[in-house]
């Protein structure tokens, strides 16, 4: 990468001529890890959703594990004075560029990596191999599958990755200067500025029969694509295995190349072309049918852009609706921008560099990389403050039913319902403590909500409280007595034949020391009766009078009542009340001498009998 040892600028500016936002999902940078020393990659080796892979260009590979980062190297092929091998020659462009396990790492424990040589500068691809007896630390002893010996400092490349047909895809540079002076990325006698691909399953010198140059003399077996300047940064897709090449620029163009899955013999046109703009270098006819173009190119003077950083095509499932959108970035300006590539077309582009950048500090600035997981998460590697970002939506992920599932993924695809829309899964509001009496998996409050009675209001479903009946409820409308108090009814309990408890039917502001009774029948009414209102249809029955208490002297509104109805349901004196289900309407009478009729009446009490 041109520009990786300096500073970045931190401001990114849009690119223009953008297209409609994506989706509207929001999102956001949540710092992972920090602590780095120019960090330049990261990832997880398959199916290890424990640990994360962080390579420094120094030479450390680094675990971080379960969020924690281990104190101890997983390996150091830097200088012997930083405990490391003093394997690699780094600075500028140079250095441990790569990273990549094999598809069979839990079985064989290999893992490749891409470095400068400290001696000779060139380009060496070798493989390594965890230590038997501890995962999070590999063994020292080296494979050389590949060496290129690089003319100049510069233009290293240096992403490796495993496609999904489980070969190993080496992307290097041109050799560096600048214009690449010796013509090698449309050379194909030259392994510069292309993309290699290698069978590491194979005997040396591991060349895939289905390489499309093999054969002999030139064009060179391990090429793949060519016409390519310095591909710091590709990936595969790991849903459809398309391959996205982040590809600098010299001075003017950054650009994001393409290849469908199995893709080959591709030539992305450099050193003739560089994004879509023709260079009046020669080595390539110029927007020939024969070139490849970028599915985007962005100018550096859009926005202080230098070198284009490939990213990766999101598949992970934090994030809901961005599945399949490909985010890349700048690495001087900061920049990062997403989109989505199908049959051809882009859409769906979005300037994401407002959106991810931390709120307060730290800042992310001079991005070297992206970084993938084993569950398709996505992180931004910030090269110059050593820190890792993970790609978060808004708020923070969070998975309250612990299903490896972000709760807006959830609650968008559908697997989760949300009644009460307070942005948490039905279910996770229920374990928290919402009411769900029927365990029908919703909150008793949504199922009210959508038309579930509950005719006395206390936010209980009929169907729990009064199992085959209604529970209890007010109506009518009660008398004023002869001292201005309005009697009230009440109920305590439910009226229910196989509950242990009472049902009692109740009243307050009644007179003193009256003579009271409970009126019932099994339909309700309104009709005028003694200046008041009867509540009960006929024919009404009546319950043995009792005495309303209260104050043993003066006439005032102390007397109460108390009527313990599951009683007389019980006793079977009235079969009617022994079946589920039977609709009984009450109502309190009680004497008033001072009244013109000498009656006192509440309102009244609806139920069924329940179970």
């Amino acid at each position: 990468m041109r520009h990786i040892a300096q500073s970045a600028a931190l401001a990114a500016l849009a690119l223009t001529a953008a297209s409609p936002t994506a989706l509207a999902q929001t999102l956001q940078a949540t710092l992972f890890k920090s602590g780095f020393s120019q960090p330049v990659f990261l990832c997880s080796a398959p199916g290890d959703t424990t640990r994360q892979f962080v390579v420094e260009q120094g030479g450390k590979i680094r675990i971080i594990k379960n969020g924690t980062t281990l104190t101890t190297n997983f390996l150091n092929l830097g200088s012997a004075a930083s405990g490391g091998l003093g394997k690699i020659s780094t600075g500028s462009e140079r250095g441990l560029l790569g990273l990549a396990f094999h598809p069979n790492y839990a079985q064989n424990g290999y893992f490749y990596v891409n470095y400068t040589a400290v001696t000779s500068g060139a380009t060496v691809i070798a493989r390594y191999q965890v230590s038997p007896t501890n995962a999070d630390v590999a063994s020292t002893t080296e494979l050389v599958l590949l060496t290129i010996a690089q003319p100049f400092s510069n233009h290293n490349g240096g992403c490796i990755q495993f496609g999904l047909d489980g070969k190993l895809y080496i992307a290097t540079g041109d050799g560096g200067s600048a214009n690449d002076p010796n013509n090698a990325a449309q050379n194909t006698s030259s392994l510069l500025g292309k993309m290699l691909r290698l069978d590491v399953n194979l005997p040396a010198p591991y060349i895939p029969a289905d390489n499309p140059y093999v054969g002999a003399g030139a064009p060179l077996d391990e090429i793949w694509h060519i016409g390519l300047r310095n591909p710091f940064r590709f990936s595969f897709d790991r849903s459809t295995g398309d391959m996205y090449i982040g590809d600098v620029g010299q001075n003017a163009v950054e650009e994001i190349d393409f290849a469908p899955a199995g893709g080959s013999g591709r030539n992305y046109g450099w050193r003739c072309m560089e994004g879509n703009t023709s260079t009046g270098l020669s080595g390539c006819t110029p927007n020939s049918p024969a070139l490849t173009p970028p599915l985007r190119d962005y100018t550096q003077a859009s926005g202080g852009h230098c070198s284009a950083i490939g990213g990766y095509v999101y598949r992970g499932s934090t994030v809901c609706g961005l599945q399949g959108t490909y985010f890349y970035g700048d690495y001087c300006s900061s920049a990062i921008w997403s989109l989505r590539y199908v049959n051809g077309q882009v859409s769906s582009f979005t300037v994401r560099t407002t959106e991810l950048e931390p709120a307060g500090t730290p800042t992310i600035s001079s991005i070297s990389s992206f970084g993938e997981d084993a569950s398709g998460e996505l992180y931004i590697i910030d090269y110059s403050d050593g820190e890792i970002y993970r790609i978060d939506p808004a708020g923070g992920a969070l998975d309250c039913n612990t299903n490896g599932v972000a709760d807006g993924c959830d609650l968008q695809n559908g697997t989760s319902l949300d009644c009460n829309s307070n942005g948490i899964p039905d279910e996770c509001d229920i374990a928290g403590g919402l009411p769900d009496c029927n365990a029908n998996g919703r909150p008793d409050s949504c199922d009210i909500a959508s038309g579930t009675p509950d005719v006395n209001g206390n936010g209980i479903p009929d169907s729990c409280e009064c199992q085959g009946g209604t529970p209890p409820s007010t109506y009518c409308t009660a008398k004023m007595n002869s001292q201005f108090c309005v009697p009230a009814i009440g109920y305590q309990g439910t009226p229910s034949l196989s509950s242990a408890g009472p049902f009692r039917i109740t009243a307050t502001n009644l007179l003193n020391n009256k003579q009271g009774l409970v009126f019932y029948g099994f339909a309700q009414a309104a009709a005028p009766f003694q200046g008041g209102t009867l509540c009960v249809q006929g024919p009404v029955k009546r319950t043995p009078a009792a005495n309303t208490g209260g104050s043993a002297t003066g006439n005032n509104c102390t007397g109460t009542f108390n009527y313990d109805f599951k009683a007389l349901m019980t006793s079977g004196s009235d079969p009617l009340l022994q079946i589920v289900g039977q609709p009984v309407n009450a109502q309190i009478w009680s004497r008033d001498p001072a009244d013109a009729y000498t009656t006192s009446l509440t309102n009244a009490v609806r139920f069924q009998i329940c179970q």
